[in-house]
């Protein structure tokens, strides 16, 4: 990252660069994992896949800002390779990945709340059920507010860990 930042570029664009690079790198798996349910026979319209093109994206955006601000805290590879799973397998089941969530303990649902995952899923959840009954039993949020959070913890995700990072930089 050294040679990076001899770069006459802003490290906001040093860092964006980075997680839309991620994001790219994202896009492809989501086709495969489409591809997957046109195989097993998952019904998909055109209107729904239209709709979880930009939900996906900004899933990708939410975790790689994610990934920046839980990057920049931890000194090695080895350290990211020993946190990451504590920190990414509760949010798969406080995010109502495998398991609905509707109906959690006071307790559980403070930590699904504060879980980042749980928005990115919600709405890609809102978008695929849009217009369809069963919705209101999956979906828990409307989508213009998983978006609105998103969003907004992409955006402070990027101000505070490129705000890190290039603090941490500076100190080497």
């Amino acid at each position: 990252m050294q040679e990076i930042f001899v770069s006459p570029i802003s490290r906001y664009a040093i860092v964006i660069g980075k997680i839309v690079g991620e994001t790219l790198v994202a896009i492809p798996q989501a086709l495969v994992v489409l591809v997957f349910a046109l195989v097993m026979r998952v019904e998909l319209t055109p209107s729904q896949v239209l709709g979880l093109i930009p939900a996906g994206i900004a899933a990708c955006l939410l975790g790689g800002s994610f990934g920046l601000v839980v990057l920049v805290n931890l000194g090695s590879q080895r350290a990211a390779n020993q946190v990451f799973p504590f920190l990414v397998l509760p949010q798969f089941f406080l995010a109502g990945v495998f398991n609905p969530i509707a109906n959690l303990p006071w307790y559980l649902e403070v930590l699904s709340r504060i879980s980042p995952l749980r928005y990115a899923v919600d709405l890609v959840r809102g978008v695929y059920y849009a217009g369809l009954p069963e919705s209101s039993r999956v979906v828990l949020d409307p989508p213009v507010v998983n978006l609105s959070v998103t969003l907004g913890l992409f955006v402070i995700f990027v101000s505070v860990g490129t705000a890190l990072f290039v603090r941490h930089e500076r100190n080497r």
